[in-house]
């Protein structure tokens, strides 16, 4: 028992010195390193600090101030002021509209930044995406306050815009500027988005006056979106590389390596900061078009499908423009031609739905001219781009086809219910549009 118990006590006596040894050794590695943490935490802490009082004003000069479109940005909030105090809507609208020019601008350089970070295909979706939010916000505004027309006018208006207008502009200035050169792009994709355009105007023409059918239209056009956005991101990407990338243009590309001037975090708020300036700009601009009419004595369909698609439009344009000159006509494609197709198949069958969500008899049944014009803007496109080649005469052509366009819709007057219906017999009624002469 003696031995047993001094073997215990000697056990006991040899152990406590090394576990106490050994825990004040742990303690104290403990304790270090946790000094050692809170030490490193304290340095990030600072240098997050530091790094935000630089990033912060940085990132609000590049975007609000370095760019010179920014000097229209007080035009905004001098709109909200003129609604509240003079309650002129010519006004209103006029201020409106140059106060989101700058927003939409600012959206597709934002976008521009993100596109860094996801890749060009990705990006390039991303562009036209957020490129389009102006135009979304504004019919969403439109149709809470029934406004259909407007809707259906302005969302065709950007349609024939990024076709036309945005597009010819490319080809212009990168034929000028590239005036010893022919300019390629990638045909078979060209042809890709000119057959879902194509679709597009299908899914425009037979629904005629049937609710249910717009709406079931409409969500097969959304299925088609669908399946092309994987078609072009997963099964078919290689059909989507850049011309420039198989050879064609590499020393010019190599000294024009590009950086990110925001992080992608910066970019992404960035993006929500402007797009709800937009939403609260749109509301004003919207409630101010009818008025708008009256005082400019302007048609409200001129306005709808010229003006503001013009504006909605605007960080198409300069993108467009701006990678023409770079002679990177696979971008342009991708923001003037991607933009008319997500247009066509995804925003336009996007608000029927949300028209069928509010209760709105949002459809598909755009008039007879407007048809008309979609369907012949669709096949001009097509035919420039079945070469694989741009030049500033084509360019020039879709400007000036653009231009009839827009002189067309000053002079259209939508057909009233009762007059312009042509009874063919017992049975069928075809309706026509009337030109208001001047």
């Amino acid at each position: 028992m003696v031995s047993i118990n001094g073997k215990t006590d000697l056990e006991s006596d040899e152990e406590i010195p090394f576990n106490s040894s050994a825990a004040t050794s742990k303690v104290e590695a403990l304790d270090f390193e946790m000094i050692h943490l809170r030490s490193r935490a304290d340095l990030a802490n600072s240098w997050f600090s530091r790094h935000m009082w630089i990033r912060v004003p940085r990132s609000i000069y590049i975007v609000l101030f370095k760019a010179k479109i920014n000097m229209l940005l007080p035009f905004g909030p001098l709109a909200i002021l003129l609604h509240y105090i003079t309650g002129k809507h010519g006004w209103v609208f006029f201020f409106s509209l140059v106060g989101i020019i700058p927003l939409a601008e600012r959206l597709g350089y934002a976008t521009e930044q993100l596109a860094f970070y996801t890749g060009p295909t990705v990006g390039g979706l991303l562009n036209a995406t957020f490129g389009n939010a102006t135009e979304m916000i504004i019919s969403i505004y439109a149709l809470k306050n029934g406004m259909i027309r407007v809707v259906q006018q302005s969302l065709l208006g950007s349609i024939l815009s990024n076709m036309l207008l945005v597009l010819g502009c490319a080809f212009f200035t990168g034929g000028i500027i590239h005036y010893q050169k022919i300019q390629v792009f990638n045909k078979s994709a060209a042809l890709v988005n000119s057959g879902l355009l194509l679709m597009a105007v299908m899914g425009l023409m037979f629904p005629a006056s049937e609710l249910s059918l717009s709406r079931f239209s409409s969500c097969v056009m959304l299925v088609a979106y669908a399946s092309y956005l994987f078609f072009q991101l997963r099964s078919h990407r290689n059909l989507y590389n850049p011309i420039e990338e198989e050879g064609v243009g590499g020393e010019d590309e190599s000294d024009e390596e590009e950086a990110p001037e925001i992080t992608h975090w910066e970019a992404i708020g960035w993006l929500a900061v402007l797009t709800v300036w937009v939403s609260v700009l749109s509301g004003y601009l919207v409630d101010a078009i009818q008025g708008a009419s009256d005082s400019f004595n302007m048609p409200v369909a001129f306005i709808s499908v010229i003006l503001l698609p013009i504006v909605g439009n605007a960080a198409e344009h300069a993108s467009a423009i701006m990678f023409a000159m770079k002679d990177k006509l696979d971008i342009t494609l991708g923001v003037a031609i991607g933009s008319s197709t997500q247009i066509s198949m995804f925003v336009i069958p996007f608000c029927v739905v949300v028209g069928w969500i509010m209760g709105q008899p949002m459809d598909l049944n755009f008039q007879l001219f407007e048809t008309a014009t979609l369907f012949i803007t669709v096949l001009v496109v097509a035919f420039m781009l079945q070469e694989g080649t741009s030049n500033y005469f084509k360019g020039l052509m879709l400007i000036l086809c653009y231009l009839i366009v827009a002189a067309s819709f000053f002079v259209h007057v939508d057909p009233s219910d009762g007059d312009s219906n042509f009874l063919l017999d017992d049975n069928f009624s075809f309706s026509f549009f009337s030109l208001k002469k001047t």
